[in-house]
């Protein structure tokens, strides 16, 4: 056998079980993990209510009207098929006019909330996410709306303070990120209060 033959019968060799090791026993491995492991994560984090889901702890959604929590802006309409941001600067026209549109709309639905102490309305209300699909709103943004939700829910605002408090994740592993909302989560916590 020459040293070339032996050259491409090694490579042959290595060919197969690399095909094997990353074809099919990495895949099958961590197909694994993710259905014994993690299965809620790999079947879509879906939240139900009386036995049908409504969406997905991982994906906002729209939700309008006085008695809901707002979620985040979305340059995509909470389209999942066609999600991403605007890529708009700061300084860029087209964002500076959606900014100062969004900032009369909360203004116009929180009403005087919005505009006490500081007048600084939370950035999250202001400005879409990366992805368009940001399921969480700040601890800030959410108790901005706090007034609003409990006049038009009819609930006391100690109620939905506690709903907002009981719903507000703490930063991840305690140093990542920051404290956060799920909105689909509070929301149906709000509809099971109101009954």
């Amino acid at each position: 056998m020459t040293s070339l033959t032996r050259q491409y019968a090694a490579a042959l060799r290595l060919l197969l079980a690399l095909t094997v090791l990353l074809g099919g026993v990495y895949p099958a491995v961590v197909y694994g993990v993710g259905r014994i492991g993690l299965s809620d994560q790999a079947n879509g984090s879906l939240v139900e209510r009386n036995g049908a889901v409504v969406g997905s702890s991982l994906l906002g959604q729209q939700f309008s009207g006085d008695r809901w929590f707002h979620g985040r802006p979305s340059v995509s309409d909470y389209s999942g098929d066609t999600s991403g941001g605007s890529n708009l600067a700061a300084s860029s026209k087209d964002q500076v006019a959606a900014v100062t549109q969004r900032r009369a709309a909360v203004t116009a639905a929180e009403g005087r909330g919005a505009t006490q102490g500081d007048g600084a309305i939370p950035a999250d209300a202001l400005t879409a996410s990366a992805s368009g699909l940001d399921p969480h709103i700040s601890p800030a943004y959410a108790a901005l709306q706090v007034p609003r939700v409990a006049k038009a829910t009819g609930l006391g605002v100690g109620i939905v303070e506690k709903l907002v408090a009981a719903h507000t994740q703490g930063r991840t592993i305690g140093f990542l990120g920051e404290a956060r909302v799920n909105v689909l989560e509070l929301n149906l916590a709000l509809a099971r209060a109101v009954g």
